[in-house]
């Protein structure tokens, strides 16, 4: 999609400092972070939220939770553990509508909700 920031980012339309890219996803940090480590991992495809996930997407899934997990651990954050979280919808706090699951880590983060 032309107007969507992750797709330009993707598409290398937008040039962005990537912690880690393949050919399903990419990994950029928040610029608005709301820990020490904030990072996102993207899916190159555009599927605007979770609520848009099949059951076709599941190899895309895992490849985005193993990526969480490769770059938590170059990022430090594996040992002491960390936040993985899909922002879904207005009420979810969602500002882009292209799907990203936000990784969050560097000091205690308490409970939410």
């Amino acid at each position: 999609m032309a107007d969507c920031l992750f797709c330009n980012m993707a598409s290398g339309q937008m040039k962005v400092d990537k912690l880690y890219e393949d050919d399903l996803v990419f990994s950029i940090r928040d610029i608005h972070p709301r820990a020490p480590v904030h990072f996102m991992v993207i899916p190159r495809d555009h599927i605007p939220t979770a609520i848009d996930i099949t059951g076709e997407h599941g190899p895309l899934l895992a490849r985005i939770f193993a990526v969480a997990n490769r770059v938590a651990k170059e990022e430090g954050i594996d040992e002491r553990g960390y936040r993985l979280a899909f922002n879904v919808g207005e009420h979810g706090g969602q500002t882009i509508y292209h799907l990203h699951l936000h990784v969050l880590g560097g000091r205690p983060l308490g409970p939410e909700g």
